[in-house]
């Protein structure tokens, strides 16, 4: 991962560490699976999944189709 992604991943999380709640709209999966706990899949506007990350990340029928991986 660039360096600029992998400081960004340290500061969120040490920022979790603190108990400092984010809202994150990011789209690269590697990334989000690293950072975060939850996951909201929208699709028109509309939250069509969620669950915790891993298991949101770990869903193959999510991943296919909202995902593209």
């Amino acid at each position: 991962a660039p360096v600029i992604v992998e400081q960004m991943a340290r500061t969120i999380l040490r920022l979790k560490e603190q108990g400092i709640g984010i809202l994150l709209s990011e789209q690269n999966l590697p990334f989000a699976n690293v950072v975060a706990d939850r996951a909201y899949v929208l699709e028109k506007g509309q939250i069509v999944h969620h669950a915790p990350m891993a298991e949101l990340a770990g869903d193959d029928e999510v991943r296919r189709k909202y995902l593209g991986v």
